[in-house]
């Protein structure tokens, strides 16, 4: 870049620092920024657009175009040249603007004199804002170089934006971060629950875009890139005992720091007038960009890696380190774009929700909230953008809600609901130590799901029988590297000793589909929930899958002990699945150590398929545990990670209904045990429905036992069978709104 352009560029941003600092209210402001640009790039027109919701743009300020069009002027994203910037988060760049492809035609603006326009986009790590936009009379294409002085400009609107810089009276921008916004995303663990957000990544902010001394920003820029890569080349040597999957990913990592091309970019912007914080942020804000846009996985894990390389340098620069544990306040609501297991659970239990701005049904989050019994709701877009640490927030559980800074009408009623859940439990808790006996006399064991040994005091608690489900795999999930033997044996023992005597379920390892472990390489698989995972990954790898036998059979320690092998589709599947179990026994018989006094060896029925095994299969297997989540999905093929499709197809539908009761048979002439497990288990009607199908045991978070043995204390089984007997003649789809109905006038 020519040095007069250099030199215009810095001159241009001491200028808006100028205005930016004024005692001028926010319109003011943003009026002197406009014209100041207008001069600079010699150009009759500035405009600035910034979004009124994230569908519509709207006119904010102007020098050049009709002044009462000014907050009156809208448009739709991707509508005109200046929609179009703003969808695209491109520049477009012309000298015929009336010619060019979707331009809009906007009479109050009298913008139809101009020929050239030059739109930016406004945006932040990769969150578009709005559009700034120049025009002239004369035929003009911008030079590169204009343009990338723009850019610049652009970057600083950005965060003065961010900072409530254009905020104040009259017909001036809203404050930011101070109204209340309501976020609809997807239920992933259900509850409700008040509390204050707690920021995973609390956001670092930018106070000074701008600077005078390029030279000293150089060197803090410089400095700071040198402390990122010292700590980069730490993380690879202390990974070097690893996976060598996992220390190519640290290697790209550091190719990325050690960048000549990701530094000379931020060491021109630096150089054109932007502080070292600024040039970074610009960077990472185009990063960002570009990942929204990538089809490319490997592509998106790249600028991904990137994105997280801007964070840590950022945080070197300003000194705003993540949020220490011990600054949670009292109810927190923690909230994030993603989270892993392991970081998940050094939170602890303190935490009275979770909202994550991405995330899945089965999920390791989601696993741990339904673990802690906590609300947690995913898909939350926006949310880490526009939460601050200490905002008062709302979740609701049930609907996939999230209120963030409610008014006063809506945190009332969110209390009232809170109450009466309140209530509630204390009802549940009478009848903890009761059966779960319905009027016909039928008794039905209600079961607990668990994976952490944080669970286990809740089978007391909840009134469980039992752990009808151990997730074995979430002791692999947490950790850089592959539990020893000897780890889980002596944490299964204390699973067995906290349980006290109750059944404890242990599932074998159940990775693949959304679960993989960080040091086994991945596989790129077209659908991964079909494909290479749960038992077909031990049957693959025996000597895993015996090292965890092995460590079960130890920590049994001759007492009873229960196992069940997940994904089993066929018959042949589970004799050479039970026949490691028989290698594993033998070897603990050679070396001497005590056999369980009693073992039971299962499957988890979690697609058709093995519903229609051979009499043999049922005849071998000790029990059966309907893996409901799975199932479903298998069974309307309708995939659960897609709520486009998952939430079509109800548990009730008389057809699945109909499956589970040739299940149901089956078991029946062969005496084998069979069990649901899964969320629907812990849904009252879901689990009542169940019930009267036939079905004896049902297992489900530890907060679902109170309210499903509730339910079925107060009604008779045989007349809920006659209900739906009643819906599937008439011919209706699902039994829902039958049993609901009837369910009005016996409760």
């Amino acid at each position: 870049m020519p040095d007069r352009t250099e030199t215009e560029s810095r001159k241009l941003l001491g200028r808006l620092r100028e205005a930016l600092a004024s005692d001028n209210e926010g319109q003011a402001r943003l009026d002197e920024v406009v014209k100041l640009i207008a001069d600079s790039m010699e150009t009759e027109v500035c405009s600035i657009y910034l979004f009124r919701d994230p569908e519509t743009l709207e006119l904010c300020a102007t020098q050049g175009l009709q002044a009462e069009a000014v907050h009156q002027t809208r448009m739709r994203l991707g509508e005109g040249l200046v929609g179009l910037t703003a969808r695209t988060r491109t520049v477009v760049n012309t000298a015929d603007a009336p010619a060019a492809k979707g331009f809009r035609y906007m009479p109050e603006t009298g913008e139809e004199r101009y020929s050239s326009f030059c739109g930016i986009p406004i945006q932040r790590l990769g969150d578009a804002l709005g559009v700034l936009v120049v025009q002239s009379k004369a035929a003009r294409q911008f030079t590169p170089d204009e343009v990338y002085a723009l850019e610049i400009v652009a970057m600083v609107i950005a965060e003065m934006t961010e900072l409530g810089a254009f905020v104040g009276e009259g017909a001036a921008l809203s404050a930011h971060h101070q109204q209340p916004v309501l976020f609809r995303g997807s239920v992933a663990q259900e509850g409700v629950s008040e509390g204050q957000v707690f920021l995973h990544e609390p956001r670092v902010v930018v106070t000074n875009p701008i600077s005078d001394d390029p030279d000293t920003e150089l060197a803090r820029l410089r400095d700071a890139v040198e402390t990122l890569r010292s700590s980069v080349d730490s993380m690879l040597s202390g990974a070097r005992s690893v996976d060598a999957d996992q220390i190519q990913v640290l290697e790209a990592y550091r190719m990325f720091a050690n960048s000549s091309s990701w530094i000379k970019r931020m060491q021109a912007d630096v150089a054109n007038g932007l502080s070292a914080e600024a040039a970074v942020e610009k960077e990472q804000s185009l990063a960002r960009s570009r990942l929204s846009k990538s089809a490319d996985p490997y592509l998106r894990e790249r600028l991904h890696d990137l994105d997280d390389l801007s964070n840590r340098l950022l945080r070197i620069l300003t000194g705003q380190g993540a949020a220490a544990r011990a600054d949670m306040p009292d109810n927190p609501i923690l909230v994030a774009r993603n989270i892993g297991p392991g970081e998940l659970l050094e939170y602890g239990k303190r935490l009275k929700g979770i909202v994550l701005e991405e995330g899945s049904v089965g999920s390791h989050a989601t696993i741990v909230a339904r673990a802690w019994a906590i609300p947690l709701v995913i898909n939350a877009k926006g949310i880490t953008r526009e939460a601050l640490n200490g905002d008062t927030i709302l979740i609701d559980g049930e609907q996939g809600i999230a209120h963030l800074r409610p008014d006063d009408t809506v945190h009332a009623a969110f209390q009232d609901k809170i109450a009466m859940q309140t209530r509630a439990q204390e009802r549940y808790a009478s009848i903890r130590d009761q059966p779960a006996q319905a009027k016909c006399g039928t008794v039905i064991s209600l079961q607990m799901n668990a994976g952490l040994m944080a669970d286990l005091p809740s089978l007391h608690g909840s009134g469980a029988e039992g752990v009808g489900l151990f997730r074995t795999e979430l002791q692999f999930l947490i950790r850089n590297q592959m539990p020893r033997r000897g780890e889980l044996s002596a944490l299964y023992s204390r699973v067995l000793t906290a349980a006290d005597g109750k059944r404890v379920a242990f599932r074998t390892l159940d990775i693949g589909s959304d679960k993989v472990l960080p040091y086994m390489k991945p596989n790129d698989e077209p659908n991964p929930a079909m494909g290479w995972r749960a038992i077909r990954v031990g049957l693959d790898k025996p000597g895993v899958l015996r090292m965890q036998l092995q460590a079960l059979l130890r920590a049994a320690n001759g007492g009873p002990l229960t196992v069940m092998f997940p994904f089993i589709t066929q018959i042949n599947e589970f004799r050479a699945a039970k026949a490691e179990m028989g290698k594993a026994i033998d070897r603990e018989t050679k070396l001497g150590h005590a056999l369980p006094s009693k073992l039971e060896i299962g499957a988890m029925l979690e697609t058709p398929s093995l519903a229609f095994a051979p009499d043999a299969f049922f005849e071998e297997v000790d029990f059966i545990s309907i893996g409901g989540n799975d199932l479903k999905q298998f069974f309307f093929a309708a995939d659960r990670e897609n709520e486009r499709v998952r939430k079509r197809y109800d548990t009730l539908d008389i057809s699945f209904l109909s499956f589970l009761e040739q299940v149901i048979a089956r078991c029946n002439a062969t005496g084998t045990p069979l069990s649901f497990c899964g969320e629907d288990a812990g849904r009252p009607v879901e689990a009542l429905c169940f019930a009267a199908l036939g079905l004896r045991t049902l297992s489900m978070c530890p907060a679902s036992v109170g309210p499903v043995k509730h339910l079925l204390r107060r009604v008779d089984l045989n007349e809920v069978k006659t209900v739906m007997d009643d819906a599937i003649a008439k011919g209706d789809q699902s039994v829902r709104r039958a049993v609901a109905d009837w369910l009005v006038y016996q409760v």
